[in-house]
């Protein structure tokens, strides 16, 4: 039976309960000759962007290291989950003595998750580590992702992977290694994802009862750049439409426009309206980086310091808009004005 869990978009599977990876074979099979070998690295940083199945290896791998606790005997190959197993029904149940996972906690007044994941969290790992497990079997720390890990508790995360306890695994999921402290890469063996090809692609979707034959498929495939999690916005939470409207808003001139923006800017700060308006923030700031390259490829330097400057400046006003709840419609209304000026 699957549960409901926060933050699992309509249509997909939370990946602890998912039975299927796709498109990442020579991942799985690095992980599992590396841990069969007995000199498996006790950090492993898998990076990729969001929705191409990070967690889901992340968990699958967990579940073949506590269901095989002794590597020279674990098998070859990671192979799915076996639905039947205790090892697998404890995973999907949240009982399992010997992983954690940890995430943005669920804030209990607004039943969203909070903003980062706080030094509170990672204190849970300490006390993990600290009680007796009564099979010997391996503890596992799932952090998901690290990007959400504020100061104090990548510095408190950074002390434990510098001693890290016995027979202990650390599986971190970054979307943009590049923001984690560098003192955490340093302690982690890197294994980077790649975007998912079309063909994986339509077999993730197709494993989530999605068909993806008809006459919106291939601008499906195309948008969602190799995430399935972006594939679900653009199928069930209107994505099409609203990068649809992003494009005529960014092609548009005059009063008529204006109607555009503000119409764009009303159904994007609506009330619940998280995922699409973090589909909308990806799709701005993707495209002002797309801007910027382009103009540095052209040889436009000018240009390209221009929307690179942007960039940083959009990112800094989003994550303010966020941490104090300001008006979502005005800082929408306020980025679309900015970038159109700097078109």
């Amino acid at each position: 039976m699957t549960m409901e869990r926060p933050g699992v978009l309509e249509g997909a599977v939370a990946p602890v309960e998912n039975s299927k990876l796709f498109g990442h074979r020579e991942a799985e099979a690095f992980l599992a000759q590396s841990y069969r070998s007995g000199k498996g690295h006790h950090a492993i940083l898998i990076e990729g962007p969001e929705g191409i199945g990070k967690a889901t290896l992340a968990f699958r791998f967990a579940n073949h290291v506590l269901s095989h606790p002794e590597p020279a005997e674990a098998p070859e190959h990671l192979g799915d989950p076996d639905p039947a197993s205790l090892v697998t029904r404890q995973l999907a149940s949240g009982a399992s003595h010997n992983l954690l996972h940890l995430a943005r906690p669920v804030d209990e007044k607004t039943g969203r998750a909070k903003g980062a994941i706080t030094v509170d969290e990672v204190r849970r790992a300490g006390k993990f580590f600290g009680q007796t497990s009564g099979t010997g079997n391996w503890r596992i720390v799932i952090i998901d992702p690290a990007d959400d890990l504020n100061r104090n508790a990548a510095n408190a995360i950074l002390k434990i992977l510098e001693e890290p306890p016995r027979r202990s695994l650390f599986l971190v999921l970054t979307h943009a290694p590049g923001k984690l402290l560098p003192t955490i890469r340093s302690r982690c063996l890197p294994l980077r994802l790649k975007p998912l090809e079309p063909e994986p692609m339509r077999l993730a979707l197709a494993h989530l009862g999605f068909d993806l034959t008809g006459p919106n498929a291939e601008g499906i495939i195309a948008a969602a750049s190799g995430s399935v999690s972006e594939a679900l916005k653009l199928i069930n939470y209107g994505g099409l439409d609203i990068a649809a409207a992003f494009e005529d808003v960014l092609a548009g001139q005059g009063p008529a426009v204006r109607k555009q923006v503000h119409k764009l800017a009303d159904i994007l700060s609506a009330k619940d309206s998280e995922t699409i308006y973090d589909f909308f923030s990806s799709l701005f700031m993707g495209r002002v980086m797309r801007l910027a390259r382009e103009a540095a490829i052209a040889g436009d330097i000018g240009r390209a310091e221009r929307f690179a400057t942007l960039s940083g400046s959009l990112t800094e006003r989003l994550t303010l808009s966020e941490a104090y709840n300001l008006d979502r419609k005005q800082t929408i209304l306020s980025l679309l004005d900015d970038l159109k000026d700097a078109l």
